[in-house]
This record gives structure tokens, C-alpha cells and sequence, in this order.
């Protein structure tokens, strides 16, 4: 039996798991029972300063490592999650809210992304490229950056966190992870303490829990770290890329994804995914469908059977293998969602599905479908939240033109019969995915993720990973004497 991880209380700063230095404490509460789950005094800039030269000073020993020493540390990760499954989903459960379908898929996915980067070690390769000058030869040899900065945000923390974490480290970097305020456990604590269990030495993975004020600009304005990689909302994401001056950035943002039902779609496989698609983990998801396009001929149809399936959902305690949808995150974040409810009703939608917060600590929201057009405010705005607009569509030129109106460009999907009709169409949409006849929340942990227009810059995932976290070194040898003419 493998006796539980001690109370997270404390967080690895450089060498050592330690209290932070802010002076202050965060409570980090359950958003259904509001419970408390641990208190973490936060830390400080001199905190980060620690982090940072630690992770200066360990990574140079790491990098040289044997690429097999990496890749064993990724695999025995593998093993310790496999080994702590119950402790792990019950932190997702009882932190982020999540359901235990939820928790599931997050742990899966973790899992294949420590599988994914033990083979990556081994991926880094280096070329030989042509020269033009006799006796001279070109290579470019290929390494990691060196100290990466991970910020990852609150909805699926421990997923979103190591699958920057794990590869950076995997190919020879250090790294200094800011998880979300409201997960610091899944989105920082607990990934770490399952590397310490694997073998990853210390100073290699710090993690800096405090608030926004204190390390949010530090972070990334330090100047150790060469890559930025964040996930979270744009405007965040825009005030990263105004301050972080000439480091490489990785940055998933927001997203408000089209679901399109085309006039030869299969109805029952299109409402089907549309329903998961749009309201999995309460649709607090950057690739979830905020937006469900119909083409008319069909329109009529798949509203009545969509609402028919959304009306059967339980919401409440995420616990409970019983229930589809937990609590939203926090009481500002049910504000927010009720703001653009309501905003969207002055817009002219028709409300067809809703209700009133409700639970413990009245952050259970019951689902909401709506229909109007692309302009009202749940449809022109990332909501992140159980709120669906579906929009009626003349036709599919109408469809794509609905579908691109947006300044955002993350996920996106399509259905049709037609596979190949599908793919045309996919290809027109302005996105960095789209996905035919499937969820436009993809839960393929060994694919490329990552957008057009504001939603990011950058790809996560397989061989995309290795290149966002290693760079180029051109060295050239030559080997006979030349003749230099001034």
C-alpha cells in the first residue's frame, strides 16, 4: 500500500520544499463543499529569485545526462501516477471541481504525456547541412533552451502544467512552474512530488505558488528563463507577450470554437458530441464548442433532439458517479457567466434551457442552450462556462462565414457523411484544429494543441514540444587552411 503524500502545506523552492516568503496564507477550498483543503503560505519575488538560480545552476548537470537518465525519470513519473490513481483523481475531484469522468481523462492524459516525453530524449537530433566553401563542414547541434517558465491555469491544472513540464524536462531543461491560485495542489504540488518519486533531482522543477501582484510579472520578466510557455485567457496572454521582451513564447489562449452541423450530418453522432463538446467539465474548457453552427435544413432537428439530451444531465456534486456536470470554479467566475446570460437575453436570444445557481456553495450552474445569432454576447465571447448558443446557418457558405466571424482561432469541428466535404471544409476554417465528425475537445494527449489569431502562438505536443523547448547551435569546422581576401 502507498501511504499518501504529507499535507501541501509547502511548495519545492530551489533544493528544498519550503514555506513561501509573502507573509501571507491562501486558502485553497473544495468549490462544491467549500471545504478546505490546505493552506499554502504564498511566495514572494526573493522566492522566484531562489527558483530561478537554482534552476540555473542544475540545469547544465541534466542536460549532459545520458538521454536514457531522462527518459527513465518520465517513465518511472508514469509509474508513480499509476501507483497513486486514487490519490490523484481524488485531488482533481475534490480541487477542480471535476467529475469523475473528468478526473479520469485529466489522469489518462497526464499519463501518455510522461510516455509521450520519455521517448523524446532520443528525438533531439542534430544535421549536417551543405556548405559552398571547400574543406568546410556545417552542423547544427541541437539543445535544450535551458530554463523554461511554465504558467498554467485552473480547469485542467495537472494536464496543462505537465504537458509543458514534462517534455522541457525531458529534453534537458529546468523549470520554474506558477500554477493557478485556485489549483495550486493538481496544477503544481502534486506534479511535483511525483517527480521527486521518480528520481528528478532536485532543483530541476521548482514551483512558485503566490498571487498575481507578487510573482505574476516576475515570472516572466526575470531574466533567466528563455521560454515562456503559458496557457490561460488572451488578455493575460497579451500582457505576457508585452512584457517578456525577447524570450520565446508558447502561449494557448482563449478560444470560441464552432461546432458546424452541416445539411448531410448524422444528427444523433452530431448532437451527441455536440453535447460533450460543449458542456464537459461544465464548459471550462479553452477547446470547448461556445458556439454550435446549423445549417437550417437541419436546424429545427437537432435543437430539439440537442435540448432533449442536455435536459437529462445531473448537475451537483462531482463525487457522485452520477453526476455529468460539478460546480464552476469560483463564485466570480459564476458572475461572469451570468453576466454574459444575461447580456446575451438583452441581445435578443432565446433562452431554452437554464436555472439558477445552486449547491453548497452555490456554484453548481445547470446548463444552458441558447439560440441566436453570432452577435449575442455568449456567442461572440469565450464563456467558459455550461452555456451553449446554437446559430442557424442559411447554408454552408453561410456556415463558414459564421464559423471564422471571430477574433479567436483554437478548436473547432464539422460533421457531414461526406468525409472528404467535411475536410474541405475544415480546411477553410481559421483554426489551429478542427476536427471532422468528433468533439472539438480532442483528448488525443499525443497530438499537436495550440491556435491561430488571439488564440496563441506556438504548438504543445510530440515533436512540436521538443522544438518549442531545444534550440538550434550552428558550429562549423573547417578543415582545410583558406585563403581570406579583405
Amino acid at each position: 500500500m502507498v501511504s499518501t503524500y504529507p499535507t501541501f502545506d509547502t511548495m519545492p523552492i530551489g533544493d528544498r520544499w519550503r514555506a513561501g516568503s509573502a507573509g501571507k496564507t491562501r486558502q485553497d477550498t473544495d468549490p462544491y463543499s467549500g471545504d478546505t483543503l490546505t493552506e499554502i503560505p504564498q511566495a514572494d519575488a526573493h522566492d522566484l529569485d531562489e527558483a530561478y538560480a537554482t534552476a540555473v545552476a542544475r540545469q547544465r548537470d541534466w542536460a549532459v545526462q545520458p538521454p536514457a537518465a531522462r527518459a527513465e525519470v518520465m517513465r518511472n513519473a508514469a509509474d508513480v501516477m499509476a501507483a497513486r490513481k486514487d490519490e490523484i483523481t481524488g485531488w482533481l475531484i475534490r480541487e477542480t471541481g471535476g467529475t469523475i469522468a473528468k478526473a479520469e481523462l485529466e489522469y489518462g492524459l497526464v499519463r501518455s504525456v510522461l510516455w509521450e516525453a520519455s521517448s523524446m530524449p532520443h528525438h533531439v537530433e542534430g544535421r549536417i547541412m551543405p556548405s559552398d566553401i571547400p574543406g568546410k563542414e556545417s552542423r547544427v547541434y541541437r539543445g535544450p533552451v535551458g530554463v523554461v517558465a511554465v504558467i498554467s491555469p485552473w480547469n485542467f491544472p495537472m494536464q496543462l502544467s505537465n504537458r509543458s513540464v514534462a517534455p522541457a524536462l525531458a529534453v534537458g531543461n529546468a523549470v520554474v512552474l506558477k500554477p493557478a491560485g485556485d489549483t495550486p495542489v493538481t496544477g503544481g504540488l502534486l506534479l511535483a512530488q511525483i517527480f521527486e518519486e521518480a528520481g528528478l533531482p532536485p532543483g530541476l522543477l521548482s514551483v512558485v505558488v503566490g498571487s498575481g501582484s507578487d510573482i505574476g510579472d516576475a515570472i516572466v520578466t526575470h531574466p533567466a528563463p528563455r521560454v515562456v510557455s503559458f496557457t490561460g485567457s488572451t488578455p493575460v496572454g497579451e500582457g505576457i507577450a508585452a512584457k517578456a521582451g525577447l524570450k520565446h513564447l508558447a502561449l494557448e489562449l482563449g478560444g470560441n470554437g464552432p461546432l458546424v452541423v452541416l445539411d448531410d450530418a448524422d444528427l444523433d453522432l452530431a448532437v451527441r458530441a455536440a453535447v460533450f463538446g460543449s458542456l464537459f467539465h461544465q464548459g471550462q474548457v479553452c477547446m470547448i464548442a461556445n458556439r454550435i453552427i446549423v445549417d437550417a435544413a437541419v436546424h429545427d432537428d437537432f435543437v430539439d433532439r440537442f435540448v432533449k439530451q442536455v435536459r437529462e444531465l445531473r448537475v451537483g456534486d462531482p463525487s457522485d458517479p452520477d453526476t455529468h456536470l460539478g460546480p464552476i470554479i469560483n463564485s466570480s467566475q459564476v458572475e461572469s457567466i451570468q453576466d454574459k446570460l444575461q447580456r446575451a437575453r438583452d441581445d435578443g436570444a432565446d433562452v431554452l434551457v437554464g436555472g439558477d445557481p445552486f449547491g453548497p456553495t452555490g456554484q453548481c450552474l445547470p446548463p444552458h442552450v441558447l439560440t441566436g445569432g453570432n452577435d449575442v454576447a455568449t456567442a461572440r465571447e469565450e464563456v467558459f462556462g455550461p452555456v451553449i448558443t446554437i446559430v442557424r446557418a442559411e447554408d454552408e457558405q453561410d456556415a463558414l462565414r459564421l464559423a471564422n466571424a471571430t477574433e479567436y482561432g483554437l478548436s473547432s469541428a464539422v460533421f457531414s457523411r461526406d468525409v472528404e466535404r467535411a475536410v474541405r471544409f475544415a480546411r477553410h476554417i481559421d483554426a489551429g484544429m478542427t476536427h471532422v465528425n468528433d468533439s472539438p475537445v480532442n483528448d488525443d494527449a499525443n497530438t499537436a494543441f495550440g491556435g491561430e489569431k488571439a488564440s496563441g502562438i506556438g504548438r504543445f505536443g510530440g515533436q512540436w514540444a521538443i522544438d518549442e523547448f531545444t534550440t538550434d547551435h550552428w558550429v562549423s569546422v573547417q578543415h582545410t587552411p583558406r585563403q581570406y581576401a579583405i
